[in-house]
């Protein structure tokens, strides 16, 4: 317990950016050195890591994801092992994550099972989304897992449970930047520009109608626009304007069906206010639909071994880049409730660490087992 908690709190300390995880990996190589090594075969890919714990017979591989990367949030937990990188902050609990799977490794390194099991350290899961190419990557496809476990906090369940459900189990999202182009000027003189500050309101205020009037009622979509830019100073009508959003739905046809929507509105604006609009998707994300036959033995084991308590629960609109890897090995993804009243991505943000012995004896249990 202390040593998994020591390790938390050392990774909290040194959130990163995506594919900037730099004294992460080296703080998790050292980890994994000091660890038996006679069963482990390591490998870095970018700012990850692949650790393959050979079994004793490897008929099978079963893989294991943790992600790595912060996010550009400034910390406000009060915590005396609060981050040393201003204005970055693990806010989604990628810190839990790491140090979980470091338990397991660690018990799996004296103890390896009949199959192989590869743990993922993943960077980047926050954006440009590095579940796609570390899918893609030599290494992984190399020791490609017959099936994927991996977890995620939740803050709203208490220690000692845990939720999931086969199928659907998180949302496919996407990034969603449009820049808007047209001509400043006097404040004063307004009839001789094109004024992107009225342009992007009224392209925000469209957008809303996509979800209300375009997507069947049952079904389930969200635009949020989260960030507008424009302008320099009060007397000066702004020549450029950026709407930052992001886009979540629960299937992949919505997903088409609300950017085909979005490209005809910002072709209206280009028309009606004589300016350019560009859009830019960002990072997309493919929607966690869990195996459903796996995701059953999951849950029927943990209800059998009576240390936590499992919720089936919804769905949920959050986005998650592991659903590159489901796409291409059969696998599921569970919440470990954390208890606090703090969501993910908020400064506040302190999970209860008595969640992590609890989770690493739970998949150290049922990875026995699967």
């Amino acid at each position: 317990m202390n040593w998994l908690i020591d390790i938390r709190r050392k990774l909290h300390q040194i959130p990163e950016p995506g594919f900037q995880e730099f004294k992460t990996q080296s703080l998790l190589l050292n980890v994994i050195n000091s660890l038996p090594q006679e069963h482990l075969e390591v490998e870095t890919w970018k700012t990850g890591i692949f650790v393959k714990v050979r079994g004793r017979s490897g008929k099978k591989t079963i893989g294991y994801r943790a992600d790595m990367d912060g996010l550009p949030i400034k910390e406000e937990t009060g915590y005396d092992f609060a981050s040393h990188h201003e204005g970055h902050m693990h806010a989604c609990g990628h810190d839990f994550h790491m140090t979980i799977a470091l338990g397991i490794l660690r018990h799996f390194a004296s103890e390896p099972l009949d199959d192989h099991v590869l743990f993922i350290f993943q960077p980047a899961e926050e954006g440009p989304g590095g579940a796609f190419t570390m899918r893609e990557s030599e290494p992984f496809l190399r020791s490609k897992p017959d099936i994927m476990v991996a977890l995620h906090i939740a803050p709203e369940y208490p220690v000692g449970t845990i939720a999931t459900k086969p199928g659907l189990l998180f949302a496919n999202t996407s990034e969603l930047f449009i820049d808007l182009k047209g001509k400043g000027g006097h404040a004063a003189y307004p009839h001789h520009a094109n004024d992107m500050v009225v342009a992007a309101s009224h392209f925000v205020t469209q957008l809303q109608t996509i979800v209300a009037r375009n997507i069947d009622p049952l079904d389930s979509a969200v635009i949020t626009v989260g960030k507008i830019t424009g302008g320099t100073k009060q007397n000066i009508i702004a020549e450029k304007a950026r709407i930052e959003g992001t886009i979540r739905t629960l299937s992949s046809s919505s997903m088409l069906k609300v950017k085909h929507r979005i490209e005809k509105l910002a072709e209206g604006i280009a028309a009606s206010f004589e300016c350019e609009a560009v859009i830019d998707y960002g990072a997309n994300y493919r929607m966690v639909d869990n195996d459903p036959e796996l995701t059953e033995r999951f849950i029927s084991f943990a209800e059998q071994t009576g240390d936590v308590q499992v919720i089936r629960c919804k769905e949920a609109m959050t986005g998650e880049d592991y659903g590159y890897f489901l796409e291409a090995v059969p696998g599921f993804m569970f919440w470990l409730g954390v208890e606090t009243p703090y969501g993910l991505h908020h400064a506040k943000l302190q999970p209860n660490e008595k969640a992590i012995p609890l989770a690493v004896d739970l998949l150290i249990k049922f990875l026995r087992h699967v």
